[in-house]
């Protein structure tokens, strides 16, 4: 197994610190262990009793009174399904209880996840502080188990030991997921961060490589990470846009996350896996990946630095498609408005005329073991290098912003709820099962029953105005240096990013490649080199993939299959199970890097499901350049 190295550090909880200084996770408690227990009333009905106890997994409810019930319906809260909580007081000055609320995402009997939330009375003392300590102390308990902060062994559990609340950029294409993105991001996303604790400031894209404008020109060191919700393209140009930069060695560090709310949501698919959560599409995908964002927790994750012919370079966190994948890719846009169903018409049309491809692969083993099967064809050596000419490189060129960029506020019908240090107001949460509502949405007669009572307050005389810098209007405080493509076939332009590390793995594209290369050359149906799992949120390419395992994993098709088999492949893929079908078209090699030489003079590139200009090309894995919130790991099980 390779030795871990120390940038690649897993950072479990919502850190403040660089990724090089990061702490290592604590050690783990038996997830049985008790670490609170206690009696507390239920609210509305203050009679029923319950005992509740807190573990590094679960919080078990039993009633005490009016009837005891050891394991009554709903008296255990995964921790997994628990997106934050918060403290809360009685409008009624004459109330001497406190309260704190815990939410809460079940699945339910048709699997789906709905919100639900547990509302607690604590009133074991004689006067408010008291209360109001306890409720305090099981809320920053459960605050610190779902982000990864170690409780004290022996000492007093206060809310001293939560740091301030962390600071993300949202990014939405309003247009994703057949234009439903907005929607979902105002009825799902909002609510749980909120409930989560987490500030935010909200941004809507309004065109193409606008995220990589709007990132160029933010002051990073102000956020704590950057979220899109939208499809794959979103977070390429996010990441392409941080590699623009002049500072990009420090700038690639910001981690990055996403929220699917597209068609194509592969990088989500694999966030989910590496959640220990279950296959899931749509809704269901993203509520898991939310809860995953709630809970904080970053990865190292792999960059592909891709040149292309013309010798401008991109980077890719997904893939590079050649042949029958980028053919569906591409011609699934004319059928964007069926969402992901498009992909699967285009594979359909793409099965009926099914195409093959003369080519060249020539790819860098991976010195290591590989982690995926073993290929089921033989590879042979090259024989011969061919050498190519790169195409002169087109004029540069920068598109500025068409407007001036501004915080967007929300538009929500109630009253606006300001989080600790968020620089936007956060919504007002109308909570479900008989729960108390916020002061601000109570839709009852008179004033709300409940009201807000933060862990973390703001501290005295620093107005939320003044926390953050604003986005920049105009053009990025960065020099203009992003490149961009001939238009492709479509009219569309292609950005791509000159900064970066340098590939020194890789020789110029025209010249002969060093020893220790494989080149294989014949006809063929398709060629995926892929970095993480997921090809989509329901196909698993590379079943064994990590985030940050320093491989590109290729994947090859040779010419000769029948529609039959090849969609028997893609069917197997939805599980994983694809190599062990022993179809001899089907080949596997991890690699570090490869060259890709197309030898018919049509055809169709991506990158990211990105197209990019025909010809060829050549890529190199940079170990962990990339830092993703993915949440904490999972394991195999965990989700009933």
């Amino acid at each position: 197994m390779e030795t871990q190295r120390p940038d690649q550090e897993l950072t479990w909880s919502w850190g403040h610190r660089p990724r090089s200084e990061a702490m290592a996770p604590p050690p783990p408690l038996a997830a049985s262990t008790p670490l609170l227990h206690g009696e507390f009333g239920s609210y509305p009905d203050p009679s029923l009793r319950l005992a509740l106890t807190l573990t590094p997994q679960a919080l078990h409810i039993q009633k005490l009174r009016p009837k005891p019930e050891a394991r009554p319906r709903g008296g255990l809260v995964l921790l997994t399904e628990v997106s934050g909580c918060c403290t809360l007081r009685s409008c009624n000055p004459s109330d001497s209880a406190a309260y704190f609320c815990i939410y809460t995402y079940p699945r339910g009997r048709r699997k789906g996840r709905r919100k639900a939330t547990h509302t607690f009375q604590a009133d074991g003392a004689a006067t408010y502080e008291e209360n109001r300590a306890e409720a305090q102390r099981w809320a920053t308990a459960l605050t610190c188990l779902l982000r990864g902060l170690p409780l004290p062994g022996d000492g007093e559990i206060t809310s001293q030991l939560l740091p301030r609340p962390p600071r993300l950029l949202l990014l939405v294409n309003p247009f994703g997921g057949r234009g439903l993105a907005w929607q979902w991001c105002k009825n799902h996303v909002l609510p749980m961060i909120s409930e989560a604790g987490l500030s935010f400031n909200l941004i809507q894209t309004e065109r193409q490589n606008h995220a990589r404008e709007l990132v160029q020109g933010l002051s990073l060191s102000e956020w704590d990470g950057i979220v899109t919700l939208s499809g794959d393209g979103l977070l390429y140009e996010v990441l392409n846009g941080l590699l623009d930069r002049p500072d990009w060695e420090e700038a690639v560090k910001t981690p990055v996350g996403i929220l699917p709310c597209g068609s194509g949501n592969a990088l989500a698919g694999a966030v989910n896996q590496h959640g220990g959560f279950k296959p899931a599409l749509g809704i269901d995908l993203l509520l898991n990946c939310s809860l995953l964002l709630c809970r904080g927790g970053s990865h190292p994750l792999d960059l592909l630095s891709v040149t292309l012919a013309s010798g401008s370079r991109c980077f890719s966190f997904l893939s590079v498609a050649w042949g029958f994948v980028s053919d569906v890719d591409i011609q699934s846009e004319r059928f964007r408005a069926l969402g992901s169903a498009r992909f699967t018409l285009s594979t359909v049309l793409g099965l009926a005329t099914l195409h093959t491809y003369r080519g060249r692969l020539s790819y860098l083993p991976a010195t290591m073991e590989p982690a995926s099967p073993t290929p089921a064809h033989g590879l042979p050596r090259a024989k011969s290098e061919l050498t190519l000419a790169p195409a002169p490189a087109p004029p540069v060129a920068h598109s500025p912003l068409h407007r001036s960029v501004s915080d967007l506020p929300l538009p929500l019908p109630q009253p606006a709820l300001m989080s600790p240090g968020s620089p936007e107001p956060l919504p007002i949460l109308s909570l479900n099962g008989g729960g108390p509502e916020l002061a601000g949405d109570w839709g009852g007669a008179g004033d709300a029953p409940l009201s807000p009572d933060p862990l973390v307050p703001s501290p005295p005389g620093s107005p939320k105005a003044a926390l953050l810098s604003p986005i920049i209007e105009g053009a990025p405080e960065t020099p203009a240096s992003s490149e961009v493509l001939p238009p492709t076939p479509d009219g569309d332009q292609v950005a791509v990013s000159p900064g970066g590390p340098l590939d020194h793995l890789l020789p110029p594209l025209g010249t002969p490649l060093p020893p220790g290369w494989v080149t294989l050359e014949g006809d063929f149906v398709l060629m995926l080199a892929i970095s993480p799992s997921h090809l989509g949120a329901d196909l698993v390419a590379a079943p064994h993939a990590r985030f940050d395992d320093g491989l590109v994993h290729l994947c090859w098709v040779r010419g000769g299959i029948s529609r039959t088999a090849l969609l028997r492949l893609f069917l197997a893929m939805e599980h994983g199970s694809h190599f062990s079908l022993g179809c001899p078209q089907l080949c596997y090699a991890p690699a570090r890097a490869f060259r890709l030489e197309p030898l018919t003079p049509r055809g169709v590139l991506t990158v990211d499901g990105e197209q990019v200009e025909y010809g060829p090309l050549q890529a190199q894995v940079h170990p962990g350049l990339g830092t993703l919130l993915t949440g904490p790991p999972g394991h195999s099980g965990r989700e009933p």
